[in-house]
């Protein structure tokens, strides 16, 4: 399993952009965190639509990278997002993955995203990733 320290200089260094901070990486999981600020914000006061499926992609993408290792080419193939709830406009977003199946091309799973402190969830996800055959797996 890749550790938490190596995705996250990998991510640093590879996607200088991301305000995204990983949180935790386990066995096909992972947890990250997104400061949220007035520039996540669309009228109305709540976290943008894009920014939550952001969250979503780099928490789906930081597990799959603790369970094969750091593949800089695996990609994104789909992502279904639910909103939930209007998350709160002054707290972090938190995004938990859960893969649900890791193959030979192709990864599967879950995020629930959650403003920070809250129990029920603002947004449910599920992604596909797609795993390049150079992998080396």
């Amino acid at each position: 399993m890749t550790s938490k320290a190596e995705i996250a200089a990998f991510l640093a260094a590879e996607f200088p952009q991301t305000r995204c901070t990983v949180e935790a990486v386990g066995h096909r999981s992972a947890s990250v965190r997104h400061p949220i600020g007035e520039d996540e914000l669309r009228p109305g006061g709540t976290v943008s639509g894009p920014v939550m499926m952001a969250v979503a992609d780099v928490a789906l993408y930081v597990a799959l990278l603790g369970a094969i290792g750091i593949v800089p080419l695996a990609v994104t193939t789909n992502l279904n997002i639910n909103f939930l709830r209007k998350p709160s406009a002054d707290r972090d977003i938190i995004a938990r993955c859960t893969l649900l199946k890791v193959g030979r091309s192709l990864a599967v799973g879950e995020v629930s995203l959650y403003s920070e402190g809250w129990e029920d969830p603002v947004a449910h996800a599920v992604g596909t990733y797609s795993i390049p055959p150079d992998a080396g797996r």
